[in-house]
């Protein structure tokens, strides 16, 4: 049960050695193309601070300033009872600590929300070509489909950063409010699924793809707007493991469990015994109907507690959760300006 995007591809489309080696260039060169944007912030960032220094004065390098004892005591007391602030974190927008954050409600709904919304798409993305030729989709349809969902994908994780930016620094519009509603459009494409109108797969394949790719973009933005940035990386790692904790329950303990017992059941109905080790192949829309019906429950169960977390951060999201940034950008430009000056 379960077919990799790739894996359909090469079962539907052949490939010669030159288009190989072409697409893994385009790939290599689409994934070392993102080094241009670094180069190009570096480069400014180097710009300015050259226009800032004055090239005559020579700033001499003096060694850190030694902390006092009782500075340097009071630090090595705040290591050893780190701890003793888990449950005390600072206000959402500060840099959470890594014990802080994991036992923060936030990042828990959070969490519970990407599992429930992920581990739907993820069923989708797994088994799109197992989907389309239980419904009886012609075999030249299963390269669109996985065409379609891997252009949304991308197009979901772009729109959904942009226009939830716009939304939030121009209306105030809460960011977890439309990871809401994206996790509530994707239930229209499982239900799409679920009952097999005609060619709803190909609507199906865009929506899942769009909201799949949406779901990332909101998470992690999500996670450096309530819990600062000092351990994103840390906090971005944690989050990720909603991906495979709601593959594992949605697409292998349902819809894998589900489609196995229906491929089983049409076996009997014909007399067929199988064969050990042998494949199980459905048909119909039975074969994904009570899985889908069941995910588009978990997903609008998921949308209800990312709603709680909208609850949460209301008055966060309110304020002005970037005025923290512009403050730190103008001290350091003062701090620029003023070591340049002498």
């Amino acid at each position: 049960m379960g077919c990799a995007i790739n894996g359909c591809v090469e079962k539907q489309v052949n490939f010669t050695q030159i288009e190989f080696r072409g697409s893994g260039a385009a790939v290599i060169f689409l994934l070392f193309l993102q080094l241009a944007v670094v180069i190009k912030e570096e480069f400014n960032l180097w710009k300015f601070k050259e226009q800032a220094l004055n090239p005559d004065t020579e700033i001499s390098r003096l060694p850190p300033p030694s902390l006092p004892e009782s500075t340097a005591a009071e630090s090595s007391q705040k290591q050893v009872f780190c701890l003793s602030n888990v449950f005390h974190p600072p206000e959402r927008g500060g840099d959470y600590t890594i014990p802080q954050a994991l036992f923060s409600i936030d990042l828990l709904i959070l969490v519970l929300a990407s599992i429930c919304g992920l581990g739907g798409s993820l069923t989708v993305v797994d088994n799109l070509g197992q989907i389309g030729t239980s419904l009886g989709y012609p075999t030249r349809s299963l390269s669109t489909f996985i065409s379609l969902l891997s252009i949304w994908n991308y197009l979901g994780r772009v729109a959904a950063g942009s226009i939830s930016e716009t939304l939030l620094t121009k209306y105030k519009f809460p960011r977890p409010l439309m990871l809401t509603l994206i996790l509530l459009l994707s239930c229209v494409g499982h239900l799409l699924i679920a009952f097999n109108i005609k060619n709803s797969l190909y609507v199906a394949s865009v929506i899942i793809g769009f909201c799949f790719g949406a779901q990332w973009a909101l998470l992690y933005a999500i996670i450096s707007e309530i819990f600062g940035l000092k351990h994103y990386s840390t906090f971005f790692n944690f989050a990720g493991v909603a991906s495979p904790i709601g593959s594992y329950l949605l697409n292998v303990r349902v819809a894998g469990h589900l489609y196995d017992k229906e491929a089983k059941r049409q076996m009997a109905a014909l007399g067929i015994q199988r064969k050990p080790g042998e494949e199980l192949n459905c048909s119909g829309v039975e074969c994904f109907k009570l899985a889908f019906i069941i995910i588009t429950g978990v997903t609008v169960f998921g949308s209800l507690v990312s709603f709680m977390l909208v609850i949460r951060t209301r008055r966060f999201y309110q304020t002005d959760i970037y005025k923290k940034f512009r403050e730190e950008a103008k001290a350091d430009e003062a701090k620029t300006v003023t070591v340049a000056n002498g």
